[in-house]
């Protein structure tokens, strides 16, 4: 148990110090290649790198969010995103849903809240902006959570039609374990998944 927690302050350190240089790649990786700062998957989920302030009119406006699942810790959304109150401000409702960077699975419980706050939205004919730093992988597991509850796929074919929206998404083992753990939840093991 001692082991656990010293890997879990220590994984938590590494994302801190890692923070800035790797949210600068994925600025440049945007830029000089083909990945998009965000894709839409559906008509409701948008996955996605940070929402910088900037980009507020285009989403509200041009993308008709009025949700945002924001998966950072405080630190990483303190100087370039929208608080609470500036998305509110807005017409956007924003919950956290706080998982640590790099190495870090959103909870079973976060998994829950997030897939139900879209859902609400989905229902109002609303868009949700569903992000982390760079859209790859914290994010990516409640989006294909999101997907595994409306069409009760498989783990693996949610990932892969996600792979297939926004190529640039990375998945890890332990995340797909707990989407394996929330897909048990919600479908079961029937003949109609998939």
């Amino acid at each position: 148990m001692h082991c656990f927690r010293i890997t879990r302050i220590m994984s938590a350190v590494l994302a801190r110090v890692l923070f800035y240089p790797t949210l600068a790649y994925n600025v440049v990786m945007e830029k000089i290649s083909s990945r998009r700062w965000f894709n839409r998957v559906d008509q409701t989920v948008i996955l996605g790198a940070l929402p910088f302030k900037s980009m507020t009119e285009e989403l509200v406006e041009a993308e008709n969010v009025r949700g945002v699942i924001t998966m950072n810790e405080e630190y990483e959304t303190k100087y370039f995103c929208n608080s609470e109150e500036e998305w509110r401000a807005a017409g956007v409702e924003q919950i956290r849903l706080s998982t640590v960077d790099l190495t870090g699975v959103p909870s079973l419980e976060h998994i829950h809240e997030g897939v139900e706050f879209a859902l609400k939205h989905r229902d109002q004919g609303n868009s949700v902006y569903i992000h982390c730093k760079a859209g790859r992988s914290r994010s990516a597991t409640l989006a294909a959570a999101y997907l595994i509850r409306i069409h009760c796929w498989s783990p693996e074919k949610a990932c892969r039609m996600l792979a297939a929206v926004r190529p640039h998404v990375l998945v890890r083992s332990a995340q797909l374990d707990m989407l394996q753990r929330y897909h048990q939840q919600v479908c079961g093991s029937g003949p109609d998944c998939v």
